[in-house]
């Protein structure tokens, strides 16, 4: 392949989930050897969907997508499946590959130093922390050697160093790469163009430039459009009311206000159809249960893991109401692991009784992938208020088509969205999140870091995005590496 040579290209490319749900409207762009290049849009928009579609997973329902003969493609998914979290390391990586690699251990070994993660092969996927998985599901597409690296957000549930390993690794990256993300600071490290899926048009707009400057390119787009926009309708007004006030004179005046009407028909063509997709979730408020008092959370030991094994300490941690706890620590210490013991009244920590739990999950394995969105959110309210319900989606933009669809079914983004609704439905008195950042469109941060700002419940926040922390009142932080 010649340098310069279009290794990937969308020809008028259409899909859609079903009659009622496209999300590609005959798409075209081209991708050259050697780019860099971030996809983004809104969550839902279909991004996972162009990956799929570059590795034949799906195929379009019209149009063509033609890669280079010969040309590898590996993808970094942005969760492991669930079917593979029973595997061991060293089964983990063999599936990447169709024929038995029959010296795959020091393979796995030099991919694992590249992300930055020791861990013996005969470890069981699911033992690892959402950090560590976040680097095995990178290891995974660099085992491959593929001519086109695929990255699904990979900088979710990445600690500060191992997001630092990653960019260095992606600096120096030879190969060619696509990149879903909202982490601008990141991108800005080794991005040479974007890729713009429009949720509104279906289309993809190609850009040049680094992350930043597209982004701010699209926002100075889209305050033009609106500029000239408000100044045609307001045009196209005053000549509807001089047409008006014409074809009630009568006679030749009549023809005047046909000519006028027929001006403002053509003014109207030009109204340029301003994206749509750039919305960002309604200011939202999780109500806390009332009347408690006391200790709401008590967390007497926990468990944390130095070189895979898990070692116990003691604590003497009282929460209770209006109170925030912050937890820090390198990926794979065990924060996770902290976080599920006490939602689930592990040994160790307790919950005082009647207090109504809210569990944020990175992994999402607290929504029941078969259940509708609907019910789903149904599901955790005491009694179900049609309006109550309705009105809470829609400020998370859950419109009726969404509410339809199975859980499974949405992007990851989307489902962030909904385990966020349930959490205002719910009325929770102890809070529990872990990397509530992951998946969500940058726009919408500040809009979730507002809400648990001013949460008066308790709270346990575990959060690898210092900006997104420092939104939030934290009133204790428990470091977990602390000796």
């Amino acid at each position: 392949m010649a340098n310069d040579e279009v290794i990937l290209r969308f020809d008028k490319v259409s899909y859609e989930y079903g009659p009622h749900h496209p999300i590609l409207d005959e798409v075209s762009f081209g991708v050259r050897k050697g780019w860099k290049v971030t996809l983004m849009g809104q969550n839902g928009a279909g991004k996972s969907t162009i990956f799929k579609l570059i590795t034949k997973a799906i195929h379009p329902e019209s149009g063509s997508v033609h890669v280079a003969n010969g040309m590898t493609i590996a993808t970094a998914r942005q969760v492991i499946p669930r079917d593979e979290l029973e595997l061991t390391i060293r089964e983990f990586f063999e599936k990447r590959f169709d024929k038995k690699v029959y010296n795959i251990d020091p393979l796995i070994d030099e991919v694992l130093e590249v992300v930055n993660l020791s861990a013996p092969h005969d470890r069981i996927v699911k033992s690892f922390s959402g950090g560590q998985q976040a680097r095995l599901l990178l290891a995974s597409a660099l085992i491959q050697a593929p001519d086109l690296l695929l990255l699904d957000e990979p900088t979710n549930n990445l600690d500060k160093e191992g997001i630092a390993h990653l960019t260095k690794f992606l600096v120096e990256y030879k190969k060619t790469l696509i990149v879903i993300s909202h982490d601008a600071q990141f991108l800005n490290a080794f991005t040479q163009g974007v890729l713009y899926l429009d949720l509104h048009t279906r289309k993809v707009e190609q850009y040049v430039g680094n992350y930043t400057n597209v982004v701010a390119d699209i926002t100075l787009r889209i305050e033009k459009e609106n500029r000239k926009n408000a100044l045609l309708e307001k045009e196209i007004q005053a000549n509807k009311e001089k047409a008006n006030f014409f074809a009630h004179k009568g006679g030749q005046m009549r023809l005047v206000a046909k000519k006028m009407r027929e001006k403002v028909e053509e003014m109207e063509e030009q109204i340029v159809d301003v994206r749509k997709e750039d919305k960002t979730i309604r200011p939202f408020v999780i109500p806390s249960q009332p009347e408690l008092i006391g200790d709401i959370l008590k967390i007497a030991s926990y468990t944390i893991f130095k070189n895979h094994k898990p070692v116990n300490k003691k604590a003497n941690i009282a929460i209770k109401k209006n109170t925030h706890l912050l937890l820090s620590g390198p990926n794979g210490i065990g924060k996770s692991t902290l976080l599920e013991s006490i939602a689930r009244g592990g040994k160790g920590s307790s919950i005082q009784e009647g207090v109504r739990v809210g569990y944020y999950r990175q992994d999402f394995s607290t929504l029941n992938f078969e259940d509708t969105v609907y019910n789903a959110l149904a599901s955790v309210m005491d009694r179900i208020t049609e309006l109550e319900l309705r009105s809470t989606a829609a400020g998370f933009l859950i419109d009726e088509n969404v509410m339809k669809k199975k859980i499974g079914t949405l992007s990851e983004g989307q489902k962030g969205l909904v385990a966020m609704a349930q959490l205002v439905l719910l009325r929770p008195g102890l809070l529990i999140l872990d990397e509530p950042t992951n998946h969500m469109n940058f726009r919408h941060l500040p809009v979730i870091a507002a809400a648990l700002n001013k949460y008066d419940g308790a709270m346990v926040l575990v959060s690898h995005v210092p900006e997104f922390v420092s939104q939030i009142r934290i009133d204790e932080t428990f470091d977990l590496a602390k000796e």
